[in-house]
């Protein structure tokens, strides 16, 4: 699909070119027919190589680590961004007011926001699991889920997360990166997730499962 939406692209470039002869204003006739070619984001990929383009990067050379008692994180923030402390509080301003700078503010306060809190008193998902016979419980430092299947469901932990397990229908996942303990607990999740007519599987505690009325014999 890559190489044909490439091909295409670089024919209508070279017949236009040929048709009305290379200039200035051929630039944007050959995108018009180029947004012809396909809908795809690959078309369009694709027809900025063949004009030899390149799409805007941002930079991001700045490192910001943050420590506490949890543990240690680092993330990268683009020069945008202008980090002050006033007293025991850190405040984020824009460098300008580009559009980037304009995108970002929001997005990397609460990047910032979550190092903070993680580092100092992390985050935390409770699962539960409903049906007849399943059970989770950990075996050394992988947990072991019972969900129905006719094998154990054996998951390793990753690193710098916790799970515990306070009974066997309860699953707790903790860490101090919030992306970590939410993906995490979101594979937990998949392993057997609710089904909508009785329920069973496995959920968040407070996530509430709309459940549908089954069928009815006449």
């Amino acid at each position: 699909m890559r190489n044909n939406a490439f091909h295409r692209a670089r024919a209508l470039e070279v017949g236009i070119e040929r048709r009305r002869g290379s200039g200035r204003g051929d630039v944007g006739r050959v995108e018009a027919a180029g947004s012809r070619v396909s809908v795809c984001w690959r078309a369009s990929f694709f027809l900025l190589r063949a004009r030899r383009l390149t799409p805007p990067r941002r930079s991001f050379s700045r490192f910001e680590p943050t420590q506490g008692p949890k543990g240690s994180m680092e993330m990268k923030f683009p020069e945008t961004m202008v980090f002050t402390e006033e007293g025991e509080a850190l405040k984020i301003a824009r460098a300008n007011d580009s559009p980037d700078a304009r995108k970002g503010h929001g997005l990397y306060r609460t990047l910032c926001n979550n190092m903070m809190v993680g580092v100092s008193t992390g985050f935390e998902k409770k699962l539960k699991l409903i049906g007849v016979g399943y059970k989770a419980a950990m075996q050394g430092k992988d947990l072991n889920l019972s969900l129905g299947y006719s094998h154990p469901v054996i998951m390793k932990v990753p690193e710098g997360v916790t799970v515990a397990c306070p009974s066997n229908t309860e699953v707790t996942v903790s860490g101090y990166d919030k992306v970590e303990v939410g993906n995490f607990a979101a594979i937990i999740r998949a392993k057997r997730p609710p089904e909508p007519y009785k329920g069973k599987g496995i959920r968040y505690v407070d996530e509430v499962v709309i459940q549908k009325e089954g069928k009815r014999g006449k």
